[in-house]
């Protein structure tokens, strides 16, 4: 329970916060580095998903482009969400 808890306000935190302060290309760090921060708390049948999608969204970043930042964005976005939806199904 309190790692549900800990993890929800830790994500709802860091997504409330980083619009009002990073910009767009930051955007993808910032949410890479709330995925990082919450390893301990991935379930261990998400592991590999995780792993894949950061994976991913990290190559997306090194492209230097829009497009590449933008499919970051919504890679990291979508790994936070499965995340964050994990969490509330699970005691």
């Amino acid at each position: 329970m309190n790692r549900s808890v800990l993890l929800g306000l830790f994500i709802t935190a860091s997504m409330l916060a980083s619009p009002s302060f990073a910009a767009e290309k930051d955007q993808c760090a910032v949410n890479l580095q709330t995925i990082e921060n919450a390893k301990a708390q991935i379930p261990p049948e998400m592991t590999d998903q995780v792993k894949a999608s950061v994976e991913q969204a990290e190559a997306d970043h090194a492209k230097g482009t829009k497009q590449g930042t933008d499919d970051c964005i919504a890679e990291t976005n979508d790994v936070i969400k499965a995340l964050t939806d994990a969490k509330k199904g699970g005691k």
